[in-house]
């Protein structure tokens, strides 16, 4: 499971320090943002023949499924819904995480995007959009922190796209003689 064990980084001084506080209010936001989805779906329904739109929202939510559970197993006792890393929590680059870097934000936005597709709603449709933008904020804030916290997180992040897998895997460099 746990790839790499966590190593001190100097921070540069224009990184934010983690706190709490301001992961709580992430989370809070996020929370907030998924509740208005849920209610929007239904509430802002258009009717229409939508069998392209409740096809192409079940394949969103097989991605969801894959990426989320794959996601939750792999983090075991780590998963938090706070962007911090856990204390003695390792770099995970293999697994989903092999894949994307985050395997919770990417399930999280192809529900969201399911959920509109399959209600086929603008108002949903809003509301996963601005639901995606925090979640990409986050997963910036998140970042920085685990670049600080895992001197191997850089070289990771250039190799492993955040969201969505490549359909193509980058070639390897070659080694040096």
């Amino acid at each position: 499971m746990p790839d790499h064990p966590p190593q001190a980084v100097a921070r540069p001084p224009h990184e934010p320090t983690p706190s709490p506080a301001l992961g709580r209010w992430l989370v809070a936001g996020q929370l907030l943002l998924l509740v208005a989805l849920a209610f929007a779906g239904p509430l802002g329904r258009r009717s229409a023949d939508v069998f392209l739109g409740r096809f192409a929202a079940g394949i969103c939510l097989l991605y969801a499924a894959w990426t989320g559970l794959a996601g939750v197993r792999q983090l075991g006792r780590h998963l938090t819904p706070m962007p911090t890393p856990t204390p003695g929590s390792q770099l995970l680059t293999s697994g989903i995480f092999g894949h994307v870097r985050h395997p919770l934000y990417a399930s999280t936005l192809a529900l969201a995007l399911g959920w509109t597709l399959w209600w086929n709603s603008p108002l949903a449709l809003l509301l996963s959009l601005v639901l995606g933008a925090w979640l990409h904020g986050k997963a910036r804030l998140e970042e920085v922190w685990l670049r600080q916290r895992f001197p191997g997180y850089a070289a990771y992040a250039q190799q492993v796209p955040r969201y969505f897998p490549r359909l193509r895997r980058r070639p390897t460099p070659p080694s040096a003689p």
